[in-house]
């Protein structure tokens, strides 16, 4: 991990517009990578290592096979490689330590692990959270039960932070991306199921497992202000779309 003192900061945009404090603070905290809790849930009462507010993309290194990123890294953004790279334990770490806000829109949502994470965070008052996921997926047996899962949990907060839907052309929704805190992002092809993320692969291992699966997929972790913001942007309008469209009965018999 690179040292705080050898990180360049963060500097005034092209246009003279001057980057955010969030931006600032990568540039100046070299914090080391927080333990990650053993059920994947939040902490309460966590210390600001536990948090996105100090997070630096140097603290993914961890979930490479090389344990390190090289020094031409980008200053903005990392790439993990699902068969490669821990991608499934990059997203625990990253939703773990959501305080603030979430906002995400995913095609397929087949990931029990993350669904607990994720709506654990739906159940916390404090924090807002708002996901988009694709109707054509969301009629598969696996996503459906967890779906009708949630709801039956918490109707209420449910309905208030989830939607179903299609595009704006009714296309299928096929965004595979958050904004977590309004300080981080993730976005690629990556879809949350086992083999879309290439969960359980062992990056010691030359030879992984026998029934291990992992598609060809990438996820990009990004910090960069500009990008965010766009980006949140475009999960709200596609929020808002599916929003307006009729929801899926998701009781399931």
């Amino acid at each position: 991990m690179a040292k705080a003192t050898s990180r360049p900061r963060a500097q005034e945009g092209a246009v003279g517009t001057a980057i955010s404090p969030s931006a600032q603070a990568y540039a100046d905290v070299g914090a080391t990578s927080p333990v990650q809790p053993a059920n994947g849930d939040t902490l309460s009462g966590a210390t600001t290592s536990d948090t996105l507010q100090t997070f630096t993309l140097d603290d993914l290194a961890q979930y490479t096979r090389e344990g390190v990123f090289g020094p031409t890294a980008s200053d903005v953004f990392r790439v993990f490689y699902v068969g490669r790279d821990d991608v499934h334990s990059v997203l625990k770490h990253l939703f773990s330590r959501v305080r603030l806000s979430v906002k995400m829109n995913m095609f397929g949502y087949d990931d029990d692990e993350l669904n607990t994470i994720l709506f654990g965070l739906v159940k916390d008052p404090t924090i807002m959270v708002q996901v988009t996921l694709d109707k054509s997926q969301a009629s598969g047996v696996h996503e459906k039960k967890i779906l009708a899962s949630n709801q039956a949990n918490n109707p209420e907060a449910f309905a208030a932070d989830f939607v179903v839907g299609q595009s704006d052309t009714h296309q299928i929704s096929h965004t595979k991306g958050g904004v977590l805190d309004g300080i981080v992002a993730f976005e690629g092809s990556t879809n949350w199921s086992s083999s879309g993320e290439g969960t359980g692969i062992s990056l010691a291992a030359a030879k992984q497992h026998p029934g291990f699966k992992a598609q060809n997929n990438t996820l990009v972790v990004y910090i960069s202000p500009y990008e965010i913001a766009k980006f949140s942007a475009r999960l709200d309008y596609e929020h808002g779309v599916a929003a307006r469209q009729p929801q899926p009965a998701l009781a399931t018999s």
